[in-house]
């Protein structure tokens, strides 16, 4: 019996579930899914800053200072993320599932590419928060830094390097709370409502506090997927692709937690 092919629009379809079943990049990032342009374009993306200027007033008295919203326009470039696997039709004829985990495999390898990429973004946070130690008070002084007018609404993440586990748990004990709500891969667990997961990204003496608000996921709808075949030797081989540019474009979403220098000695 010969290898059935599944059509382009099928494993498309395959692909963007899977990819967005994983550690989904919807709660990191905001996604903009009407990027235009191809791989290797320059687009110029702001990036947003703001001032605080709520004061508190007597009778008689007026505003001295303003709200100010200011932009820094950087240039981007278009990437294509792009991954292959080929298969023979007897390996399918044999084992149909050895065929399934490498059409699924490619959309968890692609993630793990994006998710890098868009947590090297959340590492642009000009906010910072110095601390003597990785306590609770460290993270009401990082929170506090972000805009309150809807404080209660905002979910805040934040990444952590694996080193700085340890200290976490011993100093926060009761304080780090276990939340199933927000159970994914790499999750150590809440404090002042800031959920931590673990990342190779992170830099180690560092915790980065953000919303999904920091950065933006400009790509193209969906996933584009080709295939080809050498019919003589029955070999087929599955691409699958995604175009897009992830970028730091909301500098009071994001705060680094760092550790003073006096700390790390």
């Amino acid at each position: 019996m010969a290898n059935v092919i599944y059509p382009n629009h099928v494993l498309a379809n395959k692909f963007e579930n899977q990819y967005n079943s994983k550690l989904d990049l919807m709660q990191f990032c905001t996604i903009d899914d009407s990027l235009e342009g191809v791989a290797g374009d320059k687009v110029i993306i702001n990036t947003y800053t703001a001032t605080d200027g709520t004061q508190t007033l007597a009778m008689g008295e007026g505003n001295t200072k303003d709200i100010e919203v200011s932009y820094e326009p950087k240039e981007y470039t278009i990437e294509l993320l792009q991954n292959r696997f080929p298969y023979y039709d007897e390996e399918a004829m044999r084992d149909s599932k050895a065929v399934e985990k490498g059409l699924n495999h490619m959309s968890v390898d692609m993630f793990n590419t994006a998710n890098g990429k868009a947590i090297a973004e959340f590492g642009k946070a000009t906010l910072e928060a110095p601390v003597d130690a990785f306590n609770f008070d460290a993270f009401v002084d990082g929170v506090a830094l972000f805009p309150t007018e809807n404080e209660e609404e905002i979910n805040i993440f934040g990444f952590v390097h694996k080193d700085d586990k340890k200290e976490l748990r011993k100093n926060l004990k009761e304080d780090l709370k276990y939340i199933t709500d927000y159970v994914r891969t790499g999750y150590i667990g809440t404090v002042n409502g800031v959920n931590l997961y673990t990342s190779n990204i992170a830099t180690k003496g560092e915790i980065i506090l953000a919303t999904k608000n920091a950065v933006t996921y400009f790509t193209k709808k969906g996933t584009e997927v080709e295939q080809e075949r050498e019919a003589n030797i029955r070999k087929n081989i599955v691409y699958s692709r995604k175009y897009g540019i992830f970028a730091f474009t909301d500098a009071t979403q994001a705060v680094k937690i760092i550790k003073t220098t006096a700390s790390l000695n």
